[in-house]
């Protein structure tokens, strides 16, 4: 039976089957472990922020010995709390003038092709952080003109002008999340809105830029939901698709309903590339920036 043909009951913590082995992640290469101690230490001597740590993402290992990793700027404190989420919520430090100088640094010292730069929800900033993007993109540019660059955005609430100066500083794919489908919006993540959050794409897809959105399955939805938010991405432009499996980080954050079997997976790639999607990654380990060069580099093949 497919397993997203009915919405489960939720279930308690207690109750979450054991993880099956396609949700077991390996590095490729023994040798490749020395690139994630190289990766940790330049983060731990830059004093920077990755979501590959603050939101345990099971693909780190993974990422680090590639020599990768998402940056999460702007702090390490969210001013939102998502019920997926496992970023710390709570009051954010200010925002620190050297960070953008520190995350080129550690982009020069990595010898890094491609970047992706995220961010914490920052409600309590004028321009919810945006202006530290553009400061990263700018000081990213000066020690490595040709390093593309992927920014993975809150909502801004909607803000045109912060929107405004992502655009003005020229990342080449600039990417914010939708996470769920439309019935689960509002229990998911209670403080962000659906139809914001296509409202921003759309902004992003209008200006010309690269567009590219995520779904985390596994929370409850159908499959019609799924395809529907997928039609839904891409009648607002969206280029780029992400879909992967949820992961309750803790017993308090929203419990996960089901595991979503490897061939559904393949299944949605198919039909978010049938209805005119450039590039699709879909499977139960995929995140948002897993592989985002490789992404960016079959965008164009």
């Amino acid at each position: 039976m497919n397993p997203l043909k009915k919405k489960p009951k939720t279930k308690n913590f207690s109750e979450i089957p054991e993880k099956p082995n396609w949700m077991k992640v390996k590095i490729p290469f023994a040798t490749s472990v020395n690139n994630v101690k190289v990766v940790r230490e330049n983060l731990d001597s830059s004093r920077l922020h990755t979501v590959c740590e603050s939101a345990s993402c099971p693909n780190l290992n993974s990422c680090w010995s590639r020599k990768t990793a998402t940056y999460m700027i702007n702090g390490d404190i969210c001013t939102r709390r998502c019920g997926y989420c496992d970023v710390a919520t709570g009051k954010p430090f200010p925002i620190d003038p050297e960070e953008p100088k520190r995350l080129a640094d550690s982009v020069k010292v990595l010898d890094l092709d491609f970047v992706v730069i995220t961010a914490v929800n920052r409600d309590d900033l004028k321009d919810g952080g945006a202006s530290q993007f553009s400061k990263c993109i700018e000081e990213i540019r000066k020690v490595k003109p040709t390093c593309k660059i992927e920014v993975l955005i809150p909502d801004f609430k909607g803000e045109e002008q912060a929107l405004e100066i992502i655009f003005q500083a020229k990342p080449h794919i600039i990417n914010h999340n939708i996470e769920t489908v439309r019935s689960l919006f509002s229990k998911v993540a209670p403080q962000k809105n659906y139809e914001l959050s296509l409202k921003v794409l759309e902004i992003v897809s209008k200006k010309g830029f690269i567009s590219k959105s995520g779904l985390i399955l596994g929370m409850g939805e159908s499959l019609e939901e799924v395809k529907e938010a997928i039609c839904d991405l891409q009648n607002v432009g969206v280029k780029m698709l992400t879909i992967g499996q949820y992961l309750q980080p803790t017993p308090t954050h929203y419990p996960i309903q089901e595991y979503i079997a490897p061939e559904i997976f393949n299944d949605l790639k198919k039909f978010a590339k049938s209805i005119g999607f450039l590039h699709v990654e879909s499977g139960p380990l995929v995140r948002s920036s897993y592989h985002a060069n490789e992404q960016e580099k079959n965008l164009y093949s």
